[in-house]
């Protein structure tokens, strides 16, 4: 079997030119051939009409001047017959085998009618018969061809050049094929590179064809997997911190509580700070679940139809305790409005929205949330005049594991995986979302949702 796309090219192309032509081969034959024989059929009962003309001219004095003129017409066979079927003259001297007229033959056109042979053995031997009189005596002219050796001479010449024009296409068609098959193999060296975690190679090419955009899509998905790659480094880097910390904290303080003893109040404050700790894992691995969950190809949404101003508005209320903590300023502008979509995913999505809302926005802040009807559907905009986000890193908040905040800060918190699933729950509604920010003053967060959302 063979593997090689290079030798497959060259079969393909060598299968394909064979079978063109036979195909041409039997197409000529068919449409050509007989046309063909036909115009020489007309061209030699022209010639021996022009023959017969002549002959009745040069009757009887002049015939031997005639007869010997005709005799230089090298590719062309005469004999003439008189009305008791005798041969009169005959000129070339043609064979028996492909020149010899038959009584039946010979009736017909004495008779007056005009005989065409009608075997068809192509054009390279063709007998016409035609009828005149002289003196109220019936005549026979017949008029053979001698195309034979012409006719191999042309089929020969023909065979050759498509033998020559096979030979040079075959040659190209090696060149061109290597040429093709090039890039290819170029890009299955890299394929084989990456796929051992070298992610910085890149494939140069000028070309505007298929292979050059297929090589250009490699070059943006290698750069994809490199970021993708150090993102997940840094999240296992940040997973590591994240779960080490209150480990080490509960740790401690355990065996703090195993082994010194304290009073009441010292206790509930160690006991509070290692709830404090295993939530923040509880969180971490919920978080992980979820996203988890969420990526399952198959995730059946379980759609149904509600008030979606008040699902956020009591998201906004669920929240206080963390807006109001900051003493953060929320401002409301949601119009009443129905949807049919999955209640609890979008209740998630709109809790990590916010959630990252007060998390970037400093103390004293102020978020806004609108929700209005657009476009057949609905749009639903959350600003903060926090920190802001950088061009470089709006496009790389909704991968997972992403982290703006790249310094760890205990105060700002989070796992960078909050956006993740909020970009994947729009993605399950068949919605849109945009980010737009302005570094150290504003974010806006824009969801687009359809007011139905498909299964």
């Amino acid at each position: 079997m063979i593997k090689s796309l290079y030798a497959r090219m060259i079969f393909a192309f060598l299968g394909s030119v064979l079978v063109s032509l036979v195909l041409s081969f039997m197409l000529n034959s068919s449409l050509y051939v007989g046309q063909l024989r036909t115009y020489m059929q007309e061209n030699l009962i022209a010639s021996g009409k022009t023959i017969i003309q002549s002959y009745k001219q040069s009757y009887p004095n002049n015939l031997d001047a005639l007869l010997q003129g005709l005799t230089a017409l090298p590719n062309y066979s005469i004999r003439l017959f008189d009305q008791e079927g005798k041969p009169l003259h005959e000129t070339g001297a043609p064979s028996q085998d492909k020149f010899n007229v038959r009584a039946d033959q010979l009736r017909v056109v004495l008779n007056g009618g005009v005989y065409r042979e009608t075997e068809k053995h192509g054009f390279e031997h063709m007998t016409i018969g035609l009828p005149f009189q002289i003196g109220g005596k019936p005549y026979a002219l017949f008029i053979a061809s001698k195309f034979g050796g012409f006719a191999k001479m042309l089929s020969g010449f023909f065979r050759n050049l498509l033998l020559i024009v096979l030979f040079f296409g075959s040659l190209f068609i090696v060149v061109s094929a290597r040429f093709i098959v090039r890039p290819l193999q170029h890009l299955n060296r890299a394929t084989l590179k990456m796929s051992k975690g070298d992610f910085s190679i890149r494939l140069n090419t000028k070309r505007k064809d298929e292979i050059g955009q297929l090589t250009r899509s490699f070059n943006h998905m290698a750069y994809e997997l490199g970021m993708l790659e150090k993102i997940r480094r840094q999240f296992v880097s940040d997973v590591s911190h994240e779960i080490q910390s209150p480990l080490t904290s509960i740790k401690g303080f355990t065996q703090a509580l195993k082994h010194k003893k304290m009073d009441e109040a010292s206790r509930l404050r160690l006991l509070d700070i290692i709830e404090e700790e295993s939530n923040r894992l509880s969180r971490l691995s919920e978080d992980l679940l979820q996203l988890s969950s969420l990526e399952y190809e198959h995730l059946a949404l379980n759609i149904r139809p509600y008030r979606l101003d008040e699902q956020i508005r009591n998201v906004v209320i669920a929240s206080e305790p963390q807006w109001s903590a900051k003493h953060l300023e929320i401002e409301l502008a949601l119009a009443e409005i129905q949807i049919q979509a999955d209640e609890d995913k979008l209740s998630q999505l709109w809790t990590n929205l916010l959630s990252n809302g007060i998390k970037f926005t400093a103390d004293h802040g102020k978020i806004q949330v609108k929700a209005v009807e657009a476009d057949g559907g609905v749009e639903i905009t959350i600003t903060d005049n926090g920190q802001g986000i950088s061009e470089e890193e709006i496009g790389n908040i909704f991968k997972p594991f992403y982290k703006v905040d790249k310094s760890r800060d205990r105060a700002v918190g989070g796992n960078g995986i909050g956006l993740s699933i909020v970009k994947r729950v729009v993605d399950l509604h068949h919605g849109d979302i945009q980010v737009t920010s302005q570094v150290g003053q504003w974010t806006t967060f824009r969801v687009y949702l359809p007011k139905i959302a498909m299964k």
